[in-house]
């Protein structure tokens, strides 16, 4: 077993009162290129050794450490922010670039994200939306009933990966261009008016000027009742893209037939497998926000970093303090304070960071704009408090 140095256990590494920058001392450097980091680094050395005890009591922590718990502070503080600006702004955000960098950038929020969802709503109500809605004529064979719609969209359409039916045109024309005004041309019907207006070319004479529209509705009822009774029942029944028709067809015809391609869908859903050259946003982890700049966060900011590094200075040395619980010194021993000091530690970490969110949410949008309204509301009262001067001319 390898001898282990005299003082490599038992002797901890005591602060000297001396302190300069050091590159890579850092675990991981995140603002070490930044000279205001380098100068606040060293000048948080003695302001931590000095608030720990130092020099009254020796402090078992070196440089090193300081500047580890000030990177470690000021990483969580970006960290805190942008996690805020992520919930604040990620719908306006999400599906957009996610190499360039958001830090210093203003989010405007945007309808874009909403009209993006509402083209989904609009896609299934036939609507609108970004799915292209395709019509085709499925040719009816005179006693035939069943007929494989896929297949058809395959042999006749060019489209393939299956198919989702929309709409089929199996009824006769509506009514209402089966409505004749038996008034027309006798002097007490409305076609000449509407000729007049230049209505005659889209609708036939309906008394909608001059009669209450309820008479026009039942008229449009009986005769519709009337193909009901008279005439017979055409129907269908599609079953997985398979389409039957009722009745059996006497003689060939067309059906009008309107569909989206599944392909098409699953292009823009969950299923996307096309490829682009560009990253976008698709989740959280994605918004391209990265560690802050030291030399732009404000001295607000920057009070709270030393507050919050020195908690965890204050934290670390109670670990190590745990580890040497008792300080031999002449005719004695010294008890070192190592649950006090992370009880405080603990304590001070927590109080910080539901400060720094507190505040956060205070700066959000919405109670920004709750406080412009509660503004607005007050100065009108206040001004309805103003007398008004009566000028006399």
């Amino acid at each position: 077993m390898p001898e282990i140095p005299q003082g490599h256990v038992n002797t901890p590494k005591i602060w000297n009162g001396t302190c300069t920058w050091q590159e890579g001392v850092t675990p991981f450097g995140f603002y070490d290129s930044d000279p205001q980091f380098q100068e606040a680094a060293v000048r948080f050395s003695f302001f931590a050794a000095r608030r720990l005890g130092w020099p009254i009591m020796d402090v078992e922590l070196d440089s090193g450490s300081f500047f580890t718990c000030l990177e470690e502070a000021v990483t969580e503080y970006g960290n805190q922010v942008y996690q805020f600006k992520v919930r604040e702004n990620y719908l306006a955000m999400e599906g957009g670039r996610a190499d360039v960098v958001a830090n210093n950038t203003i989010v405007e929020p945007t309808l874009q994200r909403l009209v993006e969802i509402a083209k989904n709503y609009g896609t299934e109500a036939t609507v609108g939306g970004d799915i292209t809605l395709h019509a085709g004529m499925l040719t009816l064979e005179p006693n035939k009933q069943d007929y494989d719609l896929e297949k058809w969209a395959v042999e006749q359409q060019g489209i393939e990966g299956g198919i989702e039916i929309r709409r089929i045109f199996y009824e006769a024309p509506p009514a209402i261009l089966r409505y004749f005004d038996p008034y027309a041309g006798t002097g007490t019907g409305i076609q000449s008016l509407m000729d007049a207006f230049d209505f005659g070319s889209y609708s036939p004479g309906i008394n909608f000027m001059l009669m209450p529209v309820s008479a026009d509705l039942l008229k449009l009822q009986a005769i519709e009742f009337n193909d009901t009774v008279r005439k017979s029942s055409y129907s269908f029944e599609v079953h997985n893209n398979f389409l039957r028709i009722f009745p059996i067809p006497l003689q060939g015809g067309y059906l009008r037939i309107e569909f989206y391609s599944l392909a098409d869908k699953k292009r823009l859903g969950l299923y996307d497998t096309s490829t682009s050259s560009t990253p976008v946003i698709t989740n959280v982890s994605e918004v391209p926000y990265v560690n802050p700049e030291y030399s732009k966060i404000n001295s607000v900011g920057r009070q709270w970093i030393f507050r919050y590094a020195l908690a965890l200075a204050r934290e670390i040395l109670g670990y190590v303090r745990g580890k040497y619980t008792t300080v031999p010194i002449p005719d004695s021993e010294a008890q070192l304070n190592q649950q006090d000091l992370l009880t405080d530690a603990r304590d001070e970490k927590k109080m910080l960071i539901d400060q720094l969110r507190d505040m956060l949410d205070a700066t959000s949008r919405q109670k920004q704009l709750e406080m412009k309204a509660n503004e607005a509301e007050y100065l009108q009262k206040t001004l309805h408090g103003v007398p008004m001067l009566i000028y006399i001319g």
